[in-house]
C-alpha cells in the first residue's frame, strides 16, 4: 500500500511553495512523524513530517515549485522496516528514483549549511556530515574551512585551480528565495502605501544597565532564563501604548481599529532573511514571562520552525539593529501596523548632566510612524514616555 506525500494547507493566503530540500533518500526507511523534506513559503519556511511510516520514493526535485496540494512522493507502507534502517527500493521503483537521486550524495548539506559553506566557497561535497544519514549540519559548515574540507575528500583528484587574476570582477546569481521575495514586497508597499515619518530620541542606559548588571544572576537563577534589554524595552512600549492608543492601532478601509491588547513583533534575523515573530499579550506579562516567549520564538525562527499563525496579528513592532553595530536608523513599518520601534548600538559619549560633562551609555531610540493615524504629538509623547521609563526602571517594576 502506498500512501501519497502532498504539499499540505499552510495558511489562507498562502498558494505556492518551494520544496528547498529533502531530508531523506529514495529507498529510505523512514518512521512516522520524521521529517522528509523542507519546504517554503513567502512567509515560512516548515519541515514536513511522513505521515505513515514506509519506503521513500521521491517524485518531485529540490528547488521546485509547487502548488498547494501537490503530489511529491510516496510512502511504501507495506515494506517491512529494516535492521539498519534504510530499504532498497523495489526493482520497479530503481528506474524511477534514478533520476532524482543521481545528483544526490550522502554527505548533503541542511538549507542553513548551505548558505554558510556558499559563504565560504566550499563545496558541499568537499565536507563530511555528522548528521542523520550523513547530513551536513550547520556546526559542520561553520566549522569547515578550505584546507580541511579538501583534505577529508581524499577519494577524489585532486585538480589545480585556475590562478586568482587580480582585479577580477566575478559575478554569482542566484534565485531569490520566497521569503526574501516577500520581505521585499512588503517593505516596497509600507514605503509607498503610508504616509512614514520617523522620530528620535535617546536614552541614557545607565540606570537600566545597572539594574540589569545588579539582578541578572538572580534573575537567571530563579527563571532560567537571561534577563536582557528586549524584554524591558518591550514592557516600556507596553506600558506607553496604553497612555497613547493611537500608536497600537491600525487603518483598515475608512475605519481606525484600537487594540486594548498588545501584540508586539521582535524582529529576528535568521539565515534566510528577516522575520517577525510576535509576543501576544505582552501587556499581561512579566518581564520573565516576556524573555521566554521571545528566547522561543527567535530559536524557532532562526531554526526554520516558526509558523505563519506565531508571525501574524501583531499590534506594534521593535526591532534591534544595536545588534549588529547600527547607531541610527529609520525603521520601515511592518504593515498593517501604524508604528515600529527601532533600538541602536549603545555608546559611551559625553553628556551634560546637572551642570557638569558626564560619559554616559547612550543609545538612539527611533520611531517610525503613520502619519495617516498617528499625529506628531502623539508620536513624540509616545516615544518621550518609552524614554522616560527606560531612565528610570524601577517605574516598570511598579507599574508607576
Amino acid at each position: 500500500m502506498s500512501v501519497e506525500l502532498k504539499i499540505p494547507v499552510i495558511g489562507e493566503s498562502v498558494t505556492e511553495v518551494t520544496l528547498s530540500s529533502w531530508l531523506k533518500k529514495n529507498g529510505d526507511y523512514v518512521n512516522e512523524g520524521e521529517a522528509v523534506c523542507e519546504i517554503e513559503s513567502d512567509k515560512a519556511s516548515m519541515e514536513l513530517p511522513a505521515p505513515s511510516a514506509g519506503v521513500l520514493k521521491i517524485m518531485a526535485e529540490a528547488g521546485s515549485e509547487l502548488k498547494i496540494g501537490a503530489k511529491i512522493g510516496e510512502l511504501d507502507t507495506a515494506a517491512a522496516k529494516p535492521v539498519g534502517g534504510a530499504a532498497a527500493p523495489k526493482t520497479e521503483e530503481k528506474a524511477a528514483a534514478a533520476a532524482p537521486s543521481s545528483t544526490k550524495e550522502v554527505n548533503f548539506p541542511s538549507p542553513t549549511a548551505k548558505k554558510i559553506l556558499d559563504e565560504k566557497g566550499i563545496d558541499a561535497s568537499a565536507v563530511s556530515g555528522s548528521g542523520k544519514d550523513g547530513r551536513i549540519t550547520k556546526e559542520d559548515a561553520v566549522a569547515a574551512n578550505r584546507n580541511s574540507a579538501v583534505s577529508t575528500k581524499t577519494a577524489a583528484p585532486v585538480t589545480s585551480s585556475p590562478p586568482v587574476v587580480p582585479g577580477a570582477r566575478a559575478t554569482r546569481p542566484e534565485k531569490m528565495t520566497r521569503l526574501r521575495k516577500t520581505i521585499a514586497t512588503k517593505l516596497v508597499e509600507a514605503k509607498n502605501t503610508t504616509a512614514m515619518l520617523t522620530t528620535f530620541n535617546e536614552v541614557d542606559m545607565f540606570e537600566l544597565m545597572n539594574l540589569r548588571k545588579k539582578y541578572k544572576d538572580a534573575f537567571t537563577k530563579k527563571h532560567g532564563v537571561g534577563l536582557g534589554f528586549m524584554s524591558l524595552f518591550t514592557k516600556a512600549v507596553t506600558v506607553a501604548l496604553k497612555d497613547w492608543p493611537a500608536v497600537n492601532a491600525q487603518i483598515n478601509g475608512d475605519e481606525i481599529i484600537y487594540h486594548d491588547y498588545a501584540d508586539i513583533g521582535i524582529a529576528v534575523s535568521t539565515p534566510k532573511g528577516l522575520v517577525v515573530p510576535v509576543v501576544r499579550n505582552a501587556e499581561s506579562m512579566s518581564l520573565a514571562q516576556i524573555e521566554k516567549e521571545i528566547l522561543a520564538l527567535a530559536t524557532k525562527a532562526r531554526d526554520g520552525k516558526i509558523t505563519i499563525e506565531e508571525m501574524q496579528g501583531g499590534t506594534f513592532s521593535i526591532t534591534n539593529g544595536g545588534v549588529f553595530g547600527s547607531m541610527l536608523s529609520t525603521p520601515i513599518l511592518n504593515l498593517p501596523q501604524s508604528a515600529i520601534l527601532g533600538m541602536h548600538n549603545i555608546i559611551e559619549r559625553p553628556v551634560a548632566l546637572n551642570g557638569q560633562v558626564v560619559i554616559r551609555p547612550m543609545m538612539y531610540l527611533a520611531l517610525s510612524y503613520d502619519h495617516r493615524i498617528i499625529d506628531g504629538r502623539e508620536s513624540v509623547s509616545f516615544l518621550k514616555q518609552v524614554k522616560e521609563l527606560l531612565e528610570d526602571p524601577s517605574r516598570l517594576l511598579l507599574d508607576v
